[in-house]
């Protein structure tokens, strides 16, 4: 039975979330309702994408008996309300990344979904790549001897992009492109809490974070590192090295089709999309992340057993103790 889709917000990762579920087969997944704060945009976007209802609330969405899953699209300061509107309305959710702006965000719609029984996930897509399951395997086989060190760097020039650079929408490096680099090193490590996380950080004109750089403590002297930046282009790789070996996910590491084990380079090349424009890089590979989702629903899980809930958590407690470090606090922060 097909998954009955509902797109809450009709911005650019909407279009791309909405062009990969057109993509897979209509016995799977099917898109059935869209909402934005504009009615006019959410018609227009359900011309494009050729949804049957269009919205111009997201209550009136969450509210429609027809939609069983909310994609959860708008930037991250309004995750939180919309998360909570679909979970109240008795939705699955998927919540694009960064789930929330801080760690008490993240917890309130955690505790909100485990209260009602229902399924939440933050849309970490980079997990669910080729690329990344075949390092995950090599990781687990042992391949890589005992863990040593792990690394990513994430920078490109994001000043044109006005809410990469917008302090009141929680905008910088870190919550955007950060949470790829921590989410790879917390993969590889387990999901393990750090024990210790020290950072360095430069700050925007606009008070958000420039320039990131992150270390991270592990349990039994394992330790890694990130770098991230909206201002400067670096490497957008990531590694992870033990005792017989290390794994190299290349450029572009957070939608990779490229992975060198110990030398020996692999290629995972994305499924066609014929007639598809996307708006981000590789963005047809958000289509193992929906595959994901329906294995869960049909399955009944209520979270996903590759980016658990508890990680999200965690994931957003370092983000917030690094900011912390670094002297940058958003609106959303003062509770």
């Amino acid at each position: 039975m097909a998954v009955r889709w509902g797109i809450v917000s009709a911005g650019l990762i909407s279009s791309d979330f909405a062009a990969v579920l057109q993509a897979l087969p209509r016995s799977e997944h099917q898109v059935v309702a869209v909402a934005a704060r504009d009615l006019s945009r959410a018609k227009e976007f359900a011309r494009k994408y050729d949804i049957p209802k269009a919205y111009g609330s997201y209550k009136e969405l969450a509210e429609d008996p027809n939609v069983e899953v909310a994609y959860v699209g708008p930037q991250h300061p309004q995750h939180k309300d919309s998360v909570l509107l679909c979970l109240a309305a008795g939705k699955a959710v998927l919540c694009e990344k960064p789930m929330g702006v801080n760690a008490a965000e993240v917890r309130e719609m955690v505790a909100e979904a485990r209260s009602r029984g229902l399924f939440l996930m933050e849309a970490i897509w980079t997990r669910f790549f080729p690329a990344i399951e075949a390092l995950k395997s090599a990781v687990s086989q042992g391949i890589l001897g005992d863990l040593r060190v792990a690394r990513a760097e994430f920078g490109k020039d994001l000043t044109s992009v006005l809410r990469a650079v917008n302090w009141s929408q929680a905008g910088g490096g870190l919550l955007d492109i950060g949470i790829y680099c921590i989410q790879f090193i917390s993969m590889v490590f387990g999901g393990q809490k750090p024990e210790k996380i020290l950072a360095v950080g430069r700050h925007y004109e606009t008070g958000v974070d420039d320039t990131v750089t992150v270390l991270l403590q592990y349990p039994g002297g394992v330790h890694a590192s990130f770098t991230c930046s909206i201002t400067a282009q670096l490497t957008n790789t990531a590694f992870v090295s033990g005792t017989k070996g290390m794994a190299q996910i290349m450029n572009p590491c957070w939608c990779p089709t490229e992975l060198v084990l110990k030398g020996e380079h692999k290629e995972f090349p994305l499924p066609p999309a014929p007639n598809k424009d996307f708006n981000f890089t590789n963005g047809i590979g958000m289509i193992y992340e929906a595959r994901h989702v329906r294995e869960c629903l049909r399955k009944g899980l209520k979270e996903s057993p590759v980016i658990p809930l508890a990680e999200s958590e965690l994931m957003a407690d370092i983000l917030e103790e690094v900011r912390k470090a670094i002297g940058v606090t958003f609106p959303q922060d003062k509770h």
